[in-house]
């Protein structure tokens, strides 16, 4: 290996592990306010990317009737519960929310014809299609057990994850797909060749986690899913409502998700379950932050990237296995470092 070739090989994983970073930090964020480990945060990669290859393939995207009928069963089941309690007056919230904006935007896509829009208008609505989905899943499926021990709300994460991948396949079917570039510009740094679409992933992922600290820490929405995080407890005691924070946090996860899709799709293609794979990778940055740290799992993702590329270059039949290993020596160290509390 010279050095060019290892330049290249540490831009590829910078690159990754600025996706890597992003997923990572959802899957953080996730579970320190709803303790769900997110197995399905993978799916909203790929939901992303492939609703932004059906609209510019001249396709209606299968998650347009996933966002219509996840609305639907929500409508009905808040509807009866708040006809039991007597809130009549939720009724308009929850027809707005989770039956009209479904509506509005499934109008939007026969009416529109997105195939013929701009780049910058087809992500926005690819996002408005993907991102609700979060806080919905979360109604559906982890709202009814919220208080239920960590391991009933990861078998709940599995059987969720399994579904999302069978609905994947229904709705794009086996074969992979690729978006156009963001930008064509291609940039020389000395001998290395850095593309307009590589310098799009850095920028966004700078971006993101920069709006998110400043989301948590002057927004009050930010501070109340902090204090979620810090002591669930505590925060409903003080009146902060760990339902809101739960669906926000699903909200936050599937913003994140579907957009890393997007900008990886240029890159790479991507197939149905293509985000479970790079889901999990995301997970071994945040593991490697004890599922608490946002900036150790930041710096886990990057090195779970760098780590990915220089050994597709030495054992590239092996990478998979050599960066999920990495799991085990910072198990091994956490276990042998961390005091251990038996959970109530």
């Amino acid at each position: 290996m010279d050095l060019q070739i290892a330049l290249l090989l540490g831009q590829d994983g910078i690159t990754n592990g600025a996706i890597y970073a992003l997923l990572a930090l959802a899957l953080v964020l996730v579970f320190t306010v709803t303790r769900v480990i997110f197995i399905p945060q993978g799916e909203f990669v790929a939901y992303g990317a492939l609703t932004l290859a059906s609209f510019q393939a001249g396709r209606t995207p299968g998650t347009l009737w996933l966002l219509i009928g996840a609305g639907v069963a929500i409508t009905l089941i808040d509807l009866t519960i708040a006809m039991k309690l007597g809130g009549r007056r939720q009724a308009t919230k929850i027809l707005l929310w989770n039956l009209a904006y479904p509506v509005a935007v499934a109008a939007l896509v026969f009416l529109g014809k997105p195939g013929t829009w701009p780049l910058a208008a087809q992500v926005l609505l690819s996002l408005a299609l993907v991102v609700p989905l979060g806080p919905m899943i979360y109604r559906l499926a982890f709202q009814p057990a919220a208080e239920a021990s960590v391991l009933v709300l990861l078998i709940i994460s599995v059987a969720v994850h399994l579904g999302l991948v069978g609905l994947g396949l229904l709705f794009f079917g086996a074969e992979g797909s690729r978006t156009p570039s963001f930008s064509d510009a291609v940039v020389h740094v000395g001998s290395i060749t850095v593309s307009g679409q590589t310098l799009w992933v850095l920028g966004s992922s700078l971006v993101l986690i920069g709006a998110l600290y400043q989301f948590f820490g002057r927004t009050i929405y930010g501070k109340a899913l902090r204090a979620t995080a810090i002591n669930r407890t505590g925060a409903r005691l003080m009146g902060i409502p760990t339902v809101m924070a739960g669906k926000l946090s699903f909200l936050l996860s599937a913003l994140i998700g579907a957009y890393s899709g997007i900008l990886i799709a240029p890159i790479t293609t991507i197939y149905y379950d293509t985000g479970f794979l790079i889901g999990l990778k995301g997970f071994v940055a945040a593991i490697i932050g004890g599922l608490a740290s946002y900036p150790a799992a930041a710096a886990g993702a990057l090195l779970v990237g760098l780590l990915e590329a220089y050994s597709s270059f030495w054992a590239s039949a092996f990478k998979e296995v050599i960066v999920f290993t990495l799991i085990i020596p910072v198990l091994v160290w956490r276990s042998l470092t961390t005091r251990h509390v038996e959970e109530e």
